[in-house]
């Protein structure tokens, strides 16, 4: 399902309805911009602030109805406008992408949890507007799913996000385990890194639990995406379990196996126990 370095975004899924492609890539569209502003290339981080605030421009332009917008923002627009999308979180993405060009640093797991209510939990969610699915049950266990592929995806890219000197593992849990941040890059097979990580892939698995209920309440391709996303958060967190938690050298990525483990499993994924809220 990832989909190049924007991830958990099913623009390419075989799953998808044909009538949603158009909407899923308008949207993908907006995200990828304003990710790539906020990451990619050589811009300074002033540079990289104005461009992502001409895209929150962009979007006030939309919400007023203006005519004459880039041919991206008049397709966005047009989605917006014909399924009735919020236009929240397309403002709480900006909100994250601006945050990554100033923070590197997250100092407790309750600060990183909102910026995964901002940089992930929104596709989630207008995923679900799409399908006309947003009560208020199924955004809350979408948040949950969406914030859990965020961090699965922090803890399987330390070593990239380390060379872009960021680090997203909480400075807490850092603290709390003996793990210097300025020595991260050395400690991948020290008996702290693998507790610190033994505890983050424990968190993360129960919040994706916590929320995959969702996937078994929604019908149709809906619910058989959403079961194949959980399975493939799951069996990533698995494979930084197989490597010994040293995502330095040995990166955990699926491979061909482990995508038809991930498509047997959300096929016959069953009846999931209530899991308690991962406490922070």
């Amino acid at each position: 399902m990832p989909v190049d370095h924007y991830e958990n975004f099913p623009v390419a899924s075989v799953l998808l309805p044909r009538r949603l492609v158009p909407a899923v890539e308008a949207i993908y569209a907006f995200a990828r911009g304003a990710d790539d502003l906020a990451d990619e290339g050589d811009a300074t981080p002033d540079q990289r602030l104005a461009a992502l605030a001409a895209y929150e421009d962009a979007l006030g332009a939309i919400a007023r109805g203006e005519a004459g917008l880039a041919p991206m923002f008049e397709r966005l627009a047009q989605v917006i406008r014909e399924y009735g999308l919020p236009m929240k979180p397309f403002h709480d993405l900006l909100s994250a992408f601006k945050q990554d060009v100033v923070v590197t640093r997250y100092a407790t797991y309750p600060l990183l949890l909102d910026y995964c209510a901002r940089s992930a939990n929104p596709v989630g969610l207008l995923m679900l507007s799409l399908y006309g699915q947003a009560d208020e049950d199924n955004v809350r266990d979408s948040d949950a799913i969406c914030s859990a592929l965020q961090i699965i995806n922090f803890l399987q890219d330390v070593a990239i996000d380390l060379h872009k000197e960021r680090i997203y593992l909480p400075m807490e849990d850092l603290a709390r385990f003996g793990v210097s941040p300025a020595a991260l890059d050395r400690l991948d097979g020290s008996a702290k890194w693998r507790a610190l990580m033994r505890f983050e892939v424990a968190r993360a698995r129960a919040l994706m639990l916590s929320g995959a209920p969702l996937a078994l309440r929604l019908r149709g391709r809906i619910g058989l995406e959403l079961r194949m996303v959980v399975q493939g958060g799951l069996r990533i967190l698995e494979a930084i379990e197989e490597v010994e938690y040293d995502v330095f050298r040995r990166r955990p990525q699926l491979t061909k196996r482990d995508w038809l483990k991930v498509v047997w499993r959300g096929l016959w994924m069953r009846e999931i126990r209530p899991q308690p809220r991962p406490i922070p």
